[in-house]
């Protein structure tokens, strides 16, 4: 468990499930990760969340709010796979409720994530992707002091050719001295 100011990002729950289901449904949220989900596909990414986590360590975590313990989304660290340029890599990543955008949650969430892994795992760097149009966060990304990398962009492997996400960019955080 990671605690912050307004935060606590722990393992997602069983209870969790539901309102991971309504973030992965809401429309604004999918619009930048390709799509919704329905419960049955969320159901499977809290699976994969919590098989992460449990392989690895890290993963995703449920990011609660501590004024009312609202679960306000997902955030973390995942282990990206080869299959993806900028990989094999430590990669942070985050998708909150749209009614706690705009409030720090996601710079607040990712920045403790990043700590975390520079504590807890031996990776020289940390990197975040991105579809090339998503300039919200991209901006969380240089709120953590990431820099982009535009020889690392790519087209992202798992979206069709013609797809309007396809184009990816990769910022990195580099372990502090």
């Amino acid at each position: 468990m990671i605690e912050t100011e307004r935060l606590v990002l722990r393992a997602p729950a069983d209870e969790d499930r539901a309102a991971i289901a309504a973030l992965n449904a809401d429309p604004r949220v999918g619009e930048w990760l390709s799509g919704v989900m329905t419960r049955e596909e969320s159901d499977a990414f809290v699976d994969r969340m919590t098989a992460h986590i449990a392989e690895h360590g890290h993963g995703f975590w449920t990011v609660e709010r501590k004024a009312d313990r609202a679960v306000i989304g997902v955030a973390g660290l995942l282990a990206m796979g080869a299959d993806l340029p900028p990989g094999p890599a430590l990669e942070v990543g985050w998708r909150l409720r749209p009614d706690a955008w705009g409030q720090g949650y996601a710079t607040e969430a990712a920045r403790a994530s990043t700590a975390w892994g520079f504590a807890h795992r031996d990776a020289p760097e940390i990197v975040a992707i991105t579809a090339r149009g998503n300039y919200r966060s991209q901006a969380v990304m240089i709120r953590l002091g990431m820099v982009p990398e535009p020889w690392r962009d790519f087209d992202h492997p798992r979206l069709a050719e013609d797809h309007p996400l396809r184009a990816h960019v990769t910022y990195s955080l580099k372990r502090p001295a």
